[in-house]
Parts: C-alpha cells; sequence; structure tokens
C-alpha cells in the first residue's frame, strides 16, 4: 500500500537571490509546489508516496518530473498537457516575501484522469488549497478527498494561503471550509486559522476546527515550534533554532516528516496515538523543517533520514 498521496500544484518556483551589477534582480528556478515537496519530504524520510497532477510538455515539465522521481516519489499519476508549467515568482519587497503565480498545466487537472482505485488506497491523501482556487483541479481535488473519505483513508489538509491566487480573502476562506468536514489531519498558519475560524486565539480556533470533527489541529508558529490539539488536549512543541537562509518549504518538509511518521505506526497511522508518541513525532517534524531552513530551495532542500540524524534537537 502506498502510505501518502499528494494532489495539487507541482511548479517552478523562481525565487530573488540577488541583484547583478546593473541592479537586474536575479532570479534561481528551483522545483517546488507545496503538495509536491510533501510527497518528497516524505519519501526522503521512509514513506512510500505518490503524486497526481499536471505539468507543462515542456523543459520545466521534465526538470519537475525528474524530480520527484530522483527522490523515489511515484509518479505515475503525474501527467502532462498542452498549456505551458505553472511558474510561482517569490519577490523580496523590504524583507517581506511576495508570491506571484502564472497558472498553466496545474490547474488543468480534471476528476476524469484521476485514478480512484489509487486514491483509495493510500493511508493518507494530502492537498493544499492552491489546487481549489480554479479550474478543473478544483473539481478534480474535492472528487479525490471525498473518493479517499469514501474508502476509510486519511485526509491531510494545508490551507497554505497565498493571497494572490484569490479573487478576495472571503473567497479563500469558503474554499478553504469546503473540505473541512473531510479532513482528518490539518496543519495551518495563525493566519489562516484566523481566515478560516474567525479568531486568532490558538486554544478557540483549534476548538472550533475539531468541532468540525478534524482529529489533529496543527498551528505551526516558526520558530516558536506547533501548537497542537489531539483528543481535547493541547500544547506546544518547541521549534529548533538554526541558521535560516531560506524558508521556502519548511511548512512542508513539516507537514511530509509527520505524515511518514504516523504512516510509519502501521495501516491506522491516528489508531492509539498517545501523547508522548504525538509530541516526539512532532519534535521530529520539527526538526525537518529546521533543517530545510538552513539551504535554498524547497524541493531540493528536504533532508534525508541520515541528515536528521544530525540535525539539533
Amino acid at each position: 500500500m502506498i502510505d501518502i498521496i499528494t494532489i495539487g500544484e507541482l511548479l517552478i518556483d523562481l525565487t530573488q537571490t540577488s541583484c547583478d551589477s546593473n541592479g537586474i534582480d536575479l532570479f534561481a528556478a528551483t522545483p517546488g509546489g507545496s503538495p509536491a515537496n510533501v510527497a518528497v519530504a516524505a519519501a526522503r524520510l521512509g514513506a512510500c508516496t505518490a503524486f497526481l497532477g499536471k505539468v507543462g510538455r515542456d523543459s520545466m515539465g521534465h526538470i519537475l518530473r525528474n524530480a520527484l522521481a530522483s527522490s523515489g516519489v511515484d509518479i505515475t499519476g503525474l501527467l502532462t498537457d498542452a498549456a505551458p508549467t505553472t511558474l510561482a515568482v517569490a519577490a523580496s519587497d523590504n524583507g517581506r516575501i511576495s508570491y506571484s503565480f502564472f497558472r498553466g498545466a496545474d490547474a488543468l487537472l480534471s476528476p476524469d484522469e484521476l485514478d480512484e482505485d489509487s486514491v483509495s488506497h493510500a493511508k493518507f491523501l494530502h492537498f493544499s488549497s492552491a489546487s481549489l482556487t480554479a479550474g478543473p483541479s478544483r473539481s478534480a481535488t474535492i472528487f479525490a478527498a471525498r473518493q479517499a473519505h469514501r474508502s476509510g483513508r486519511l485526509i491531510s489538509f494545508d490551507p497554505n494561503y497565498r493571497p494572490s491566487l484569490w479573487v478576495t480573502p472571503e473567497d479563500a476562506r469558503q474554499w478553504m471550509t469546503i473540505p473541512l468536514p473531510l479532513v482528518d489531519v490539518i496543519k495551518l498558519s495563525p493566519v489562516e486559522l484566523e481566515m478560516i475560524t474567525g479568531t486568532w486565539k490558538l486554544e478557540e480556533g483549534s476548538q472550533f476546527l475539531a468541532d468540525k470533527g478534524i482529529s489533529l489541529v496543527l498551528i505551526t508558529l516558526g520558530g516558536r515550534g506547533v501548537f497542537y490539539r489531539w483528543q481535547g488536549q493541547t500544547g506546544v512543541v518547541p521549534g529548533v533554532p538554526v541558521q535560516i537562509v531560506d524558508k521556502a518549504g519548511a511548512g512542508d518538509a513539516f507537514q511530509g516528516a509527520l505524515l511518514s511518521r504516523l504512516c510509519a505506526r502501521g495501516e491506522q497511522p491516528l489508531s492509539d496515538l498517545q501523547l508522548p508518541e504525538l509530541e516526539e513525532i512532532l519534535s521530529f517534524a520539527n526538526r525537518a523543517a529546521a533543517w530545510t531552513c538552513t539551504a535554498r530551495g524547497a524541493i531540493s532542500a528536504m533532508p534525508t533520514l541520515e541528515q536528521m540524524s544530525a540535525c539539533p534537537r
């Protein structure tokens, strides 16, 4: 059985790195896309993962296909389209990172292109909200989540709010809310917590999500670690201090590490999970996120199990 199937965007991240002697901005092109990052992170940490999505029939699509395959991700469900591969441009403005997206093939995955059987035979199906923004991929993602849920599989969701992908914040809130009754594990930032629940308070917001039927609620707090709500209990697992080079993909590394360790527990990843074990798993996920921050890129920075053994605790 496949441990984790992720569905959604696989794209090229164009990240501003410096300027040349004429003051022209220079960008590095690296493989990325939140669900793809999660698939790679989990695969490098020992999980059996697969990815469902679309890239263009162009050189960028070829690069992305090779990036996943070389990391051990099953790409049987990675399709190609006449539309170009999607690009995401990350630029710095007075120290703040802003994202612009040039959507292409990733938004064109349709429900009839999915293998229903494979979706139903993974322990986890994971997705983010980018594939809920527009196009056939919105229907494909919801279809896959409902199919996996009906089959008794676990659903992992990362709202991963990117303002430039949505018409309005209210549009984002609406579509981020629709999948919640299907979700078992959610990871979100304080900004996303307030957007979805109407409150920035961790206890109150996490209870709102638990009342929707979500078993494990995780709110990432950057260097401070992660807040959790599990079976009525809450707490914070501290982060790991590192010298930050690039934060790209840190949340996805956290998610991939989390899901890989949960899947290692057996056929029922959340069954009989006790608080001490959960906190150990979250500590491992924090370390994976920290490691990713020490190098540039997202997929290229995801740690292996061997590297994790050298990561500070």
